[in-house]
């Protein structure tokens, strides 16, 4: 059963900010109370208190209205407001305090209330869409997913296939290489490089909200739920292939059962590709394994859009 609609610590990771939940995916509104009514429109657009909206490319036409707050009424005692705004700070810190160790451990802890997600692996972070038929194998020396594509890594990753675990993605391509296996010689634990869709109707607003969510959503999917030390080394805008995206680039430390590998490398690329799309390129290179870090590094250079 998905959660009840209503404001929750924003997952992009935004401390002291909640962003709204309308029971099927997140919208683009922002705001510094908890208790505030919801977005006007369809989708709501970001608004922060004293603060008029940003134009946002993904946030359709009429979305939301910006509401100046308030003034103090004349006449009457001051003390009710000051006590007000004292209750107010002592609990967003109070939920900044909660939401920024869990982020640490990368979970997502939203106070009070029914829960979206007691950690980001269930209905705020659901799995890749399954396609309606049998994706086709993909020939050349191009994988593809939407209008974004990479230069195709050769052995030891495999042929493209298919990943259910992506967050919000869509037409999933995903290669990858065995870095730990068990006695049968099934694979354990894996380098990976993927591509994927995300639209904006799932809950994607331009590429660094759409980034920031999905690096979130990935340590609580791929990881069992474990412990994560998220340690980012680089989170900021760049330009793909002539368009605006955003990466992310982060080292990773777990303990995972029968699994030898710590830690590694992951790296997020969200590229706005247009039409209210977004273009996800996704690696994550173990540090037990670092000869597969350069031909992820080769994918990423090799993007294109179109």
């Amino acid at each position: 059963m998905s959660a009840a609609p209503g404001w929750y610590p924003d997952p992009a990771g935004q401390p002291g900010l909640f962003r709204y939940w309308d029971g099927r995916s997140w919208s683009a509104a922002t705001s510094l109370n908890p208790q505030a009514p919801p977005p006007a429109g369809p989708l709501g657009s970001t608004s922060r208190a004293g603060t008029p909206p940003a134009h946002n490319p993904y946030a359709p036409i009429g979305s939301g209205r910006y509401v100046q707050p308030g003034s103090q009424p004349k006449g009457r005692s001051a003390l009710p407001w000051i006590l007000g705004a004292v209750a107010v700070v002592l609990v967003l810190a109070i939920v900044t305090f909660l939401v920024v160790r869990e982020f640490d451990k990368g979970e997502v802890i939203v106070d009070g209330g029914e829960q979206p997600s007691a950690s980001p692996s269930t209905e705020v972070c659901p799995d890749a869409v399954e396609p309606t038929a049998t994706p086709e194998a993909q020939s050349g020396d191009r994988v593809t997913s939407g209008r974004l594509s990479y230069a195709r890594l050769g052995e030891p990753f495999s042929e493209p296939f298919w990943d259910r675990r992506v967050p919000f993605g869509r037409d999933v391509q995903s290669q990858q290489a065995t870095v730990e296996a068990d006695a049968n010689g099934a694979p354990t634990w894996v380098a990976a490089v993927l591509i994927a869709r995300l639209l904006a109707g799932d809950g994607f607003y331009g590429p660094e909200q759409g980034a920031k969510v999905v690096a979130t959503c990935v340590v609580g999917k791929f990881y069992d739920n474990a412990e994560v030390t998220r340690k980012d080394t680089r989170n900021t805008g760049v330009t793909v292939d002539g368009h605006q995206a955003w990466t992310i680039e982060a080292h990773l430390s777990f303990q995972l059962a029968k699994i030898k590998t710590t830690g590694e490398t992951m790296i997020v690329v969200v590229v706005d590709t247009g039409n209210g799309e977004a273009g996800l390129f996704y690696a994550s290179i173990p540090d037990t394994s670092p000869q597969f870090m350069e031909p992820a590094r080769e994918a990423l250079t090799t993007l294109k859009v179109g």
